[in-house]
Order: C-alpha cells, then structure tokens, then sequence
C-alpha cells in the first residue's frame, strides 16, 4: 500500500503534465512575441511593460478568488473554466490591432491564467505523495521547462514566416488541446472538516481571506526571484538586438534556460525530500545572482549563454522547493488557497518587474535592468536569513 501511495507517474498525474506542457508552450510561445507585436502596431517600450504588467496584475487579482473556490467547489469547475477563457482570450489577440483592445484581452487572459494556473498547480499538489512532493512538484514543473524550451524559439521563428494572428491562432488551438486533456482528469475531492476546522471556517466565514499565511514565507522569497523574471522574459530580445547579436542567438538563450532548468528536475526536488530547503535554496538563489550579473556585463554571446545556463540552474533548484514548501507548511482543505499566495507572488513578481523594467529601458539602458535584478536576488537572499534566523521556514 505504501508503494502505491509513493508513485509519482500515475494515470492523472501524467495527464496534468501534459495538458500543463501545452498551455505553457502557448504562453510562452506569445511571450517574447507579444512585446514586438505592441511595437508593431505603433506603442513604445513603456507599453510593452504594461501590456505585459496587466497581465500578471490581472491573474494576481483573480487567484485568491480562484484559490477560494478551488477549496470549495472543487478543483475541476475552476480549472475547466480558466481553460475556457484562456482559449477564447488568445484568439481575440488575433484580431487586436489597436492598444486599447489588446489591454482589455490581456486583462481577459490574466483572468484565465489565474484561475488554470493556480488550479493546476493545486491538482498538482494533490496527485504527488508528500513524502515525495518536491520531487513530483519538479518533475510536474519539467512540463513547463519543456515547453520554455519549445515556445519562445518557436514563436520567434514563427513571425517572421506568418502573421501574428496566426501565430495567436495557434496559442489558443495549444490551449484547446489542454482543455480536452482536463476533461479526462479524475479530481481529488476536499477532504471532509474536523471539528476544530469547520470552527476555524466558522469563525473566518465573516472576511474573505485573500492568502494564506502558511504560505507566505516562501512566497515573500519567490517574489524578488520572479521580479527579476520580468526583465528577462520581456526585454532580453531587444537588449541583444541592440548589442548587435544575431536574431538566433536570443533563441539559442531561451533553449539553453530551459535545459539547464530541465537539468535541476533530476535532482533537487529529491535533495529538498531528503535535506530540507536551504540545502538547495542557498545554492539556487546564488547561481540566479550570477547568471544576472553577466547579463548586466553583456559584452559577448558567451556571457549570454553562461547567463542562461546559471539563471537556469539557479531557478530551476529553488522555485520547486519553495513550492513544495509553501505546500507542505498547508493542510489539503487550504491548499488551493496556498497555491494562490505561492502564484499570486509569482505574478506580483514578473508583473512589477515588467512595469518598472518598462521605464527603466525608457529612460535609462538595458544593462540597468540586469543590474537592479541582481540586487532583487540579494534581496531574496537577505530575507531568505531574516526568515530563518527567526524560525518563520525550516
């Protein structure tokens, strides 16, 4: 029975990992595209940091009312229903061809990300035994690893042969396909309240709680890494355009991340099992501060190749494991409220990077941008201390 409880690849869980691949490969897919699509139609660099800010800001508002539900109603209605919007959401890119419209899709779209991602996640967490959660949570993270592989060099490489509507076209067909894939997954229900638990929800039913505390440690460390995401995934094509690189190099950059990121899957999810988070955090933020640092000294191809490599390592063993810690400090009946907090800083995290990397690039340089993320990682780091040092995560 033990045996049982302790397998990873079961059948619904490699159903997730698939369906996951494929919203995530249309995500980033519109990612890098998305910025020279607002360009195209006539808007500077300030707007490609809103375009992309919104987003987040918009999937940051919704998870906490999606995180809710998902405690509630179940785990199914709130990922179905995300799906749905998300595919609807990326079609009518194809047919944004001014500023205003594309806002209000991509306030749509949040909506939809918000409420898939932070389901999947949750389903995620329910499908992989505890005893091997930072293992399984890695491995279900590899399905997005894969797909950053895959989808910015293949919606790069897609735009200068097709139209971007067609490119949106195909992002939202991807999306389609996970929406069938979740059809075909079997839910974990919520598990019925003790006593002392349906007091505790008594007693809170009269405020909405928009995180979960348990959580956020973890989630406070997981912020200042993903603000120093929202540079990267949104301005790095242009900063290498600038400093005169081949357009295939930045391909090459996003290809070498994610394997470097698919690198960490086969270990440091099992080390976080066995040895606890600071064995791979300290190690993951570190490596994170170096990849960013030669960004800042961009001179040659090689310092953005060795970027990507040690950003990708860096990332790759320490997001998995604040995951995994953020879940395994919650109880399964606020679950779906802490993949909230976990994903609402991730978002908080990329959406106030983007924003204020914008206004960086307008009116200072990209290497800046670099520069002030490194510091973001230090920043990580220091908290990272402040947190342990007064018990607040083992």
């Amino acid at each position: 029975m033990s045996a049982t409880r302790s397998r990873i690849w079961t059948r619904d869980f490699i159903i997730i990992v698939i369906a996951n691949f494929f919203i995530f490969t249309s995500f980033q897919m519109t990612l890098p595209t998305l910025p020279l699509y607002v360009q195209e139609i006539g808007s500077n660099e300030t707007w490609v940091g809103i375009i992309v800010g919104i987003f987040t800001f918009s999937a940051l508002l919704i998870r906490p009312f999606g995180g809710k539900l998902l405690d509630t109603t179940g785990r199914a209605p709130v990922f179905l229903i995300g799906l749905l919007i998300l595919v609807l959401s990326l079609y009518s890119l194809a047919i944004s061809t001014t500023i205003l419209i594309l806002v209000v899709v991509r306030i749509v779209q949040g909506v939809g990300w918000g409420l898939s991602n932070t389901a999947s996640g949750t389903i995620a967490s329910d499908l992989v035994p505890k005893d091997r959660r930072g293992e399984g949570l890695g491995f279900f993270g590899l399905s997005g690893n894969l797909a950053l592989a895959i989808g910015p060099a293949l919606g790069l490489f897609l735009v200068n042969h097709i139209e971007f509507s067609t490119l949106f076209i195909i992002c939202g067909t991807l999306t389609m396909i996970a929406l069938v894939l979740a059809l075909n997954v079997r839910y974990v229900k919520p598990e019925p309240l003790t006593d002392s638990e349906m007091k505790e929800d008594a007693a809170s039913r009269t405020r909405f709680n928009f995180i979960e505390k348990r959580a956020l440690p973890a989630s406070a460390l997981l912020f200042f890494i993903t603000f120093t995401f929202g540079g990267i995934a949104t301005f790095l094509p242009a900063y290498t355009f600038q400093q005169g690189f081949a357009p295939h190099y930045i391909q090459i950059y996003f290809v070498l991340y994610a394997l470097a990121l698919v690198t960490t899957r086969f270990f440091a999810g099992r080390i976080y099992d066995r040895r606890g988070l600071t064995i791979v955090f300290i190690p993951g933020i570190l490596l994170i501060i170096l990849g960013l640092t030669l960004l800042a000294m961009l001179k040659s191809p090689v310092y953005l190749f060795a970027g990507a490599i040690l950003y990708g390592l860096g990332f790759g063993t320490a997001q998995p494991a604040l995951q995994a810690t953020a879940i395994n400090t919650t109880p399964l009946r606020k679950r779906g409220m802490a993949n909230a907090t976990y994903f609402s800083a991730f978002d908080l995290g990329v959406g106030l990077g983007a924003i204020t990397f914008g206004l960086v690039a307008e009116y200072a340089d990209y290497s800046s941008i670099y520069w002030i993320s490194a510091a973001s990682g230090v920043m990580s780091l220091l908290l990272f201390f402040i947190l342990k040092s007064t018990k607040k995560i083992i």
